[in-house]
Order: structure tokens, then C-alpha cells, then sequence
């Protein structure tokens, strides 16, 4: 007999791409016959649909004791590892027994789908009808957190569960009241406990939920764990975005002294799930009792600096500014099974019904509308087409050919987020199996236009070949009518209007950002996003809100003090240059534009007579090499008889020699004579001809110039190098790296030294000699700005002088410093007011509340603390601002134009929620209970600013 793993073979025909369902029929004499059936993704899809439909109609059709008794048994095996009794079906009990085979295909997992199938949707606990099911209880489980939250703070205390049930143990315990077992899971103890459930619950999760802890199943949970450890868990986490979820298991399990299981990870999942979303229904709940559910509300009120407005401020050239940038870090794994091809990208990741609520992230479809149809140009990368963009085809860091093959690898390749000045989220987008494609951009200044108006200004590092992109487009008509101005197609220090913002603040944010990356690599899609979207979310409220009169603060400071040092410097460097009047250095500046876009490309003349400089040169040799060979050729004879066959073989290399020659001094002359038609030249230059040396010098400083671009490169290089050793944070083997290219990077910035001396000898005049020492220590690409020449002598022009370019620097910046006061007395007062009226606005709102639902009263109360923790500080600040000498704004709150509903300055009134009519005042709380909202008055800030 042959071995059994020869006959173990994929006789079934089933493939990667398809899965086998098992079962089993009887035939006419009632024997039982083993049966599969294959199926494609099509045949699943349409399968699971059936039976979804004919679930929810066995459902529908059922009592609710039928219901609950069907829940109870479906969820009786959700925590694992529990030790209660399975009812397998016969089949399954004929394959552990042998009686009955099962097919094993090459990718496996047979045995899930059959656990899958004798389970149901309920297996798992993360299936999209747990989901659903969690979804339908949303409402009960609100109000039942609602309710504990406010039970917690009116108790005074904060303890643990385990510390507030034995309190409660002591209560008496209604007739009509229930009970459910489980095991909660806190910090420091996991024990299994016998709950009192009330007679007016619903569902078993919200009545756990009632008492402080999160089921990790809909139905009827094992286990569920402590809304304490969740939130601490949703802390940590968001200071550390390197603490996963899984680290967060493992650190219970050392804690409990127990051995950690996958399951667990998963079981903290569901229940923090659970936690964020009842946390976005608490908050959907808060916008719609302070009126601030309508369309964008968030997104017109991101900004406290930027968004504010009030009566009678200056206007400013742009209302706001922001930056938008991709960042390719936070990818996310594209899932596939296993032996599909690789060009196929499609993802094997189940579909699920999980949103992410908020309107912080654009919809993929509204992204793709700019990239299908509406947008052609969008479906190319940034900086494809150089036609009026001399910089486009430098562009090469998102090119398709470089990352073609990492799309293969992920799904979700990055974000493209927008920020404001001051560092606020304004929207991001996913960038899907793509690089930073024109439609990514074109969504996000889309939404800003809709949402914000008119004088827009936006920051792109690409912002060159974007701003094409952007007038070609049929966005480009709604920009210019709403004058939409895109920055950093030019320097930021030259553009009217902007201050001293360097718009690099999407760089700041991701440098904080980047720390999702290790967790955000594996995750779904949700999570992921779940994920991006909290962190952003906790930035905003608790970093940069925090850190916002701080800005304000420094970047008073900073322009005050240019300000200060340009009024002694700048006169004595105009005095030094002989330069009378200040407007000379916008003159100065118009003929350096000039000169630079004088250097965009050569003109055509001069390039043709370069090249026909260089085709004589290689006529002339070429003409030399013919001459020597047809010398030797004719020199050649046979010297005697003897050596006659030698002397043939010579002869013949001769001959081929002279041949060859005489076909490249021909080719020579074809490209020569072509040349002088092209260029209407008469008589053929020669040596001494002035044209012969003037294309010579012309073709030595080509020579010169590409030699100091390979220079530049290598020093910058160095430069990058160099800065990223001394970074903190540059692990060893990164470290040793580095200095191994260091070393080789040393070779060859010798080698390119030499080749550079060689080029500045050929020249005439010749010009300055490097130095190794010399070159090593430039720090700045200026400084190779002033090695630099073209047709005319660069250094000839009094702007290129050192001294002239340092007063000219000065005098922007002054000019830029000017500008950024007159931007910070506007957001200075727009803070201050902010402040004012939120206070007002959320104290009335929290006292009205207090009426109807003191629950939602306690959760107005927490609303402010996110913020308004920070606000004594701020008034600090806005009145060390107010002192700093030469402050000339005000930080009296003004008068917001805003006036519409949910407007900090417009009338409060607190609404009651739809959903949450059922809520009774059956316990007030008072204001004095909650932490007060302490704040400075009106009064205090004018005096400030008398004194």
C-alpha cells in the first residue's frame, strides 16, 4: 500500500481563491452522504445575504422569551476558554470521531469555517451582527452611562468597582430585581461576581453598563471590564500611541498573575470599542443639547485663533492660514489570501458596518469625485507635467515608478491632513493604494472653500506644480473668484501677508504622529481610522489648545525683537552698502527674480553654439586619429618572404583601424555640417576665432557649474547625515550606518573636490579654489549660491554682494515681523474673547440643563473641563503678552459677528436630545457640586492692559 501522505492531494479542486463548505444529505435509504461545495467570493457574498434576510426573518417571527432564550444560548461559549458544555451537530461529532473525513485544501482553515458554521454570526465577538446588535442597544446603554457618570461624581469620590459594589452590598436589594454572573476585569483584580440587575433594564449590557463596567458581547457577556481601566487604558494610550491594546493585556495578565491568551486582547478590544462609542453617542448627544449639530460645526469652530471673528478687527490679507501635506508613515498591511497574484490589490479584509463618527475625515467618495471624471489631471501624480513648472520634473518622491510596488503591499498608504497655523486638525483623507496623487489636495481646498469663504491662504510643499493643477482644474474658477491664494510656490519670506509663519506645522505634526505608525501597521480599517481620528481629536484638546497662548506669546516676542534689532542694525548696513532709500530692496529683489528666471533654461542660440564647439573638438581629434592611421597603413609592406603572413595580419588591423576612423571623422563632419546650416555659418570656426573662444568659455563654465552641483549634493548629504546621528532617538545600527556612509561619503566629495579644481582652472578668469577644511564646514546652501555664475558675472551685481544680502534679509524679515503683529493683535483678542463667551455660553447652558437632566448637566460640565483646564493659563499669558514692550492690541474680549444657533455669543439654550426623552430629573445636581468655571473678567483684562 502506498504511504497516506501520497494520497493526500487537492482532488476537490479547490483553490486559494475559494472556500469549500462542508456537509451532509441522505440518500434514498436514509444513509447519510458526505457533501462540499465550492464557492468564490461572488457565491459567498450572495450566500451571506440569504442569510442574513432569512435570520432577521426567523427573528422577527420569534416571542421576545424566544428571543431572550435564543440569545442566552448563542452567547453561552463568548469568553473562550469557559468550561460550559458545546452541543456539536452530528457532523462535527462524526469527524472527531473518523467516521466522516474533512477536506483540507493547501490554504487551510477548513476547520474555522466549520466552527463558523455550527456557531453562527456569533463565534466571534467582533461579527458585524455583534455589532449590530450592540448598535440596537446604543441608546440604553447612553443612558445608562449617563446615569453612572453622574452617580459617580455626586458620590464625591472616585472608587474602584470592586470597593462601590461591596458599598452597594449593603443596600437592600428590590423584589422585582434580577441578577447576571461574570468576570470584571479591573486593573489590579479580575474576580467573578454576582450583579443585581434593576427591573426597568432593558438589556444586560446596559444594566452592567449602569454599574460601571463594559460587556465585552451584546447578549449575554462572561465578562465584561471596568469603565476605570478602559480609560485609563484610552489615556495611556494617547499620550503613548505606542501602547497597544495587546501590551495593554499582557500588562493585566503580569498584574492578575494569570498567562495571557490572544482571546484576551481581543475580549479588550470589544469592550473598548464599545467604550468609544458610547463616548461619540455621549458627545452627538452634547452638540445636539448646545446646538452645535449643524453641517461642519466642528470644522468652522476648529480654531479658536484662526475661526473666531469679531466686529470692527482689521481685516487680514488671509483670514486663515494652513498647511497640507502627506505623510506616508501611518500605512496599513493590505490584507490578501494567500497565493493570489500580486498585481491583484484587492483586499481579503471582511466588509464591516463600522463608522467612524466625526467629520474630520473626508469620505472616499468624495475624494475619488476628484479623481474620477470631474478631475483628469487629478489621476497623476503631483508634479507629472513640467510645461510651466520648471521644478515639476524634480518632483520624483511620490513617483509612480518608486512606489508602484509598495501599493501592492499596502491599502491605505498614508493621510493627507490640513492643519492651521497654530496646529489644529482641520480635515484628513486616506490615501489609498496610491502616492500623493493632485485629488488628495483638491478634496481638502474643495472643503475648505465650501466651509470657510474667501481669503484662504494654503500652504503645499509641492505647492509649484499644485497651484497649475489647481487653475487647470474646475476648482480652479471657485478659487479665484474667492481669492484662494496657494503659498510656497515662492519663498515664504518675500509673500505679502504672511508673517513669520514658515507653514511647516504639518512636519510638527508629524513628528508626534508618526509614534500610530506601529499600531495602526496591522490594524482593520476602522481601527485604524478609529485610531488616527481619536489621537487627532486628543491633540487638538489637550496639546495644541493647551499650547495655543504659548504660540501667541513666543511669536510676540519673536517679531518685537527683529523689530527691535533691525532698527540698529538696518540703518548701519545701509549706510555701509550706500543704499539712501528702503525701497531699494524691493528693486533689489525684481532683478534677482529676473536673473533666476533668466537661469531657468539656457537660450537656444548659446546651447547650439556650445554644441558646435564641442563637435569641432571632436573633429579635430577625430580628424588626427584618421591622419595617424592612414600614415601607418601606408607605411606598411611586407618586409621579406618569411614573415609575409605576420605582415598580412598587421596589415589587416591597419586597415580596420583606418577604416574606423575614417567612419567616426565622417560622422563628425555630418553632425559639424548639420550644426553650421542650423546656426548660418559661413566659414568654419578655427582656434583663433573670437566665436571658438567664446563657446569654449561658455562650454568650461557648463564644466564648472555641474561640477558644484555634484559638490553641493554630496555636502548636503553630509549635512543630512551628520544631523541625524546627533538625533535623539537614532538607534546603534542606524548610528553605524551612517558613519560607514560618512566614510564612503568623504571619498567621494574628495573625488568631486579635485574634479572641481580641475573645472575652475579650465575657466578664464579662473575662479576661487576650494579646500577640503573649507567645504566640510558649510552649513547652508548659500553658501554655495555665491560659487555660482552664469552668462553674466553674478558677483558684479551689488544684490549678490554679502553685505547687501544681509541688509535685504533683515529688511524682509522686519517687514515680515510688522505683518506677524498685525495677525497676533487680531488672534490675541479673538483667544480672549473665545474664552469669555464659551464660559458664559456653556454655564448657562449647564444650568438650564440641570432642569431637565442633570446628567447631561454633568456632562456639559466635562465638556468644558477639556478645554477650559487650560484657560487660567491662558489668561496668564494673553497678560504677559499685554506687558511685553511694544504691544499695541488689546486683550478686552470684543464682540463676536457670529450670532447663529450654538454660537458662543448668541442666546443659550440648552435642547433636550429626541433620543433621550425617557431621561427623568429623579436627582438634581446643583451648580455648587460641580467644579466651577473659573475664569478672569472682563474687568481684570482692561486693567491689565492699563497697566
Amino acid at each position: 500500500m502506498a504511504p497516506r501522505s501520497s494520497r493526500l492531494h487537492n482532488w476537490t479542486g479547490l483553490s486559494s481563491q475559494k472556500v469549500q463548505q462542508l456537509g451532509s444529505t441522505r440518500n434514498q435509504n436514509g444513509r447519510r452522504l458526505a457533501t462540499n461545495t465550492l464557492a468564490g467570493p461572488k457565491a459567498l457574498s450572495q450566500c451571506a445575504a440569504h442569510v442574513q434576510a432569512h435570520k432577521i426573518e426567523r427573528l422577527e417571527a420569534m416571542t421576545l422569551e424566544q428571543r431572550q432564550a435564543l440569545q442566552a444560548l448563542v452567547e453561552r461559549h463568548d469568553g473562550a476558554d469557559d468550561d460550559t458544555s458545546m452541543d456539536f451537530s452530528s457532523d462535527f461529532n462524526e469527524i472527531l470521531r473518523g467516521d466522516q473525513q474533512l477536506e483540507i485544501s493547501h490554504s487551510g482553515r477548513e476547520l474555522e469555517d466549520l466552527a463558523q458554521e455550527i456557531m453562527g454570526d456569533f463565534w466571534k465577538g467582533t461579527t458585524p451582527k455583534g455589532h449590530d446588535a450592540f448598535d440596537a442597544q446604543l441608546p440604553a446603554i447612553t443612558e445608562a452611562y449617563l446615569e453612572w457618570s453622574l452617580q459617580r461624581v455626586q458620590s464625591g469620590t472616585r472608587p474602584g468597582f470592586f470597593h462601590q459594589m461591596a458599598k452597594d452590598a449593603l443596600t437592600e436589594v428590590g423584589a422585582d430585581s434580577g441578577s447576571w454572573t461574570a468576570t470584571i476585569v479591573d486593573l489590579f483584580c479580575a474576580e467573578k461576581v454576582t450583579l443585581t440587575l434593576k427591573a426597568t433594564d432593558s438589556f444586560i449590557a446596559s444594566a452592567l453598563v449602569r454599574q460601571g463596567v463594559i460587556p465585552c458581547s451584546p447578549i449575554s457577556p462572561s465578562v465584561a471590564v471596568t469603565v476605570d481601566a478602559l480609560e485609563f487604558y484610552q489615556i495611556a494610550h494617547l499620550r503613548d500611541p505606542h501602547f497597544s491594546m495587546q501590551a495593554f493585556a499582557k500588562t493585566l495578565c503580569d498584574l492578575h498573575a494569570v498567562e495571557y491568551r490572544h482571546y484576551l486582547s481581543r475580549q479588550l478590544t470589544i469592550a473598548f470599542d464599545l467604550y468609544l462609542q458610547v463616548h461619540s453617542s455621549v458627545d452627538a448627544l452634547m452638540a445636539e443639547v448646545l446646538n452645535c449639530n449643524t453641517p461642519d460645526w466642528r470644522l468652522k469652530h476648529a480654531c479658536p485663533s484662526c475661526t473666531y471673528t469679531l466686529a470692527d478687527e482689521e481685516q487680514l490679507t488671509f483670514k486663515l492660514l494652513y498647511a497640507m501635506d502627506g505623510n506616508d508613515l501611518l500605512k496599513r498591511i493590505l490584507r490578501q489570501t494567500l497565493g493570489v497574484d500580486d498585481e491583484d490589490t484587492q483586499s481579503s479584509e471582511l466588509p464591516t458596518m463600522q463608522q467612524v463618527r466625526g467629520d474630520r475625515y473626508l469620505p472616499r467618495d468624495y475624494v475619488n469625485s476628484w479623481g474620477n471624471g470631474r478631475q483628469e489631471e487629478a489621476n497623476t501624480t503631483i508634479g507629472t507635467d513640467d510645461t510651466e513648472n520648471p521644478c515639476a520634473r524634480r518632483w520624483k518622491n511620490m513617483d509612480d515608478e518608486k512606489t508602484k510596488r509598495m501599493w501592492g503591499v499596502y491599502d491605505e498608504t498614508g493621510i493627507f491632513i490640513a492643519v492651521c497655523r497654530h496646529g489644529f486638525s482641520l480635515v484628513m483623507a486616506d490615501m489609498v493604494q496610491s502616492g500623493e496623487l493632485a485629488k488628495y489636495p483638491l478634496a481638502v481646498v474643495s472643503k475648505l472653500l465650501d466651509t470657510f469663504g474667501s481669503d484662504l491662504g494654503g500652504g503645499c510643499n509641492i505647492g509649484c506644480q499644485f497651484k497649475t493643477t489647481l487653475d487647470n482644474s474646475s476648482l480652479g474658477t471657485c478659487a479665484r473668484s474667492l481669492n484662494y491664494t496657494l503659498l510656497l510656490d515662492h519663498l515664504t519670506t518675500y509673500v505679502s501677508g504672511l508673517g513669520l509663519e514658515d507653514l511647516e506645522t504639518c512636519e510638527r505634526t508629524f513628528s508626534k504622529s508618526n509614534a500610530l505608525a506601529s499600531t495602526m501597521r496591522y490594524a482593520s480599517i476602522f481601527h485604524r481610522q478609529q485610531g488616527i481620528t481619536n489621537y487627532f481629536e486628543h491633540n487638538d484638546d489637550y496639546e495644541v489648545y493647551a499650547n495655543l497662548s504659548n504660540f501667541l506669546y513666543h511669536n510676540y516676542k519673536q517679531a518685537l525683537d527683529i523689530i527691535c534689532d533691525s532698527q540698529i542694525m538696518l540703518p548701519k548696513l545701509m549706510q555701509d552698502i550706500n543704499v539712501t532709500e528702503e525701497s531699494t530692496f524691493d528693486e533689489w529683489l525684481k532683478e534677482e527674480k529676473v536673473y533666476l528666471q533668466g537661469l531657468c533654461t539656457k537660450p537656444e542660440l548659446e546651447t547650439l553654439q556650445m554644441e558646435y564647439w564641442q563637435k569641432l573638438v571632436n573633429l579635430s581629434t577625430s580628424k588626427n586619429e584618421l591622419d595617424t592611421a592612414s600614415s601607418l597603413w601606408a607605411m606598411s609592406t611586407p618586409s621579406n618572404a618569411h614573415s609575409l603572413a605576420s605582415d598580412e595580419s598587421v596589415t589587416r588591423r591597419l586597415e580596420t583601424t583606418r577604416r574606423h576612423a575614417l567612419e567616426n571623422f565622417e560622422k563628425d563632419l555630418g553632425v559639424v555640417q548639420e550644426l553650421e546650416r542650423k546656426l548660418g555659418i559661413l566659414h568654419r570656426w578655427t582656434p583663433k576665432d573670437a566665436n571658438w573662444q567664446n563657446a569654449g568659455r561658455l562650454v568650461a563654465n557648463r564644466k564648472y557649474q555641474r561640477s558644484l552641483d555634484q559638490l553641493e549634493g554630496l555636502i548636503v548629504a553630509r549635512i543630512f547625515e551628520l544631523t541625524k546621528m546627533n538625533r535623539s532617538g537614532t538607534g546603534y545600527k542606524m548610528r553605524k550606518h551612517i558613519t560607514k556612509a560618512l566614510q564612503t561619503r568623504s571619498t567621494a566629495i574628495r573625488n568631486a573636490l579635485d574634479r572641481y579644481d580641475t573645472a575652475v582652472h579650465a575657466l578664464s578668469p579662473p575662479r576661487r579654489m576650494l579646500k577640503w577644511e573649507e567645504v566640510v564646514e558649510y552649513a547652508f546652501l548659500a553658501d554655495f549660491g555665491l560659487l555660482r555664475n552664469s552668462c553674466s558675472d553674478v558677483s558684479q551685481w551689488q544684490w549678490a554682494t554679502p553685505a547687501a544680502r544681509q541688509a535685504t534679509d533683515l529688511y524682509f524679515k522686519r517687514c515680515c515681523a510688522k505683518e506677524e503683529i498685525t495677525r497676533l493683535n487680531v488672534e490675541v483678542r479673538h483667544l480672549a474673547s473665545y474664552i469669555h463667551d464659551e464660559d458664559h455660553y456653556l454655564r448657562e447652558c449647564q444650568q438650564q440643563a440641570e432642569a431637565f437632566s442633570p446628567a447631561l448637566a454633568h456632562q456639559i460640565s466635562l465638556r468644558w473641563q477639556a478645554r477650559g483646564r487650560f484657560n487660567f493659563r491662558h489668561i496668564k499669558r494673553l497678560q504677559d503678552i499685554a506687558r511685553l514692550p511694544g504691544f499695541s492690541g488689546t486683550i478686552v474680549p470684543g464682540v463676536c459677528v457670529l450670532r447663529g444657533t450654538g454660537e458662543s455669543t448668541s442666546l443659550p439654550h440648552a435642547s433636550i436630545p429626541a433620543r433621550l426623552t425617557s431621561l427623568t430629573p429623579n436627582t438634581l445636581i446643583s451648580s455648587s457640586s460641580l467644579k466651577p468655571l473659573a475664569t478672569e473678567s472682563t474687568d481684570d483684562l482692561e486693567m491689565t492692559k492699563r497697566n
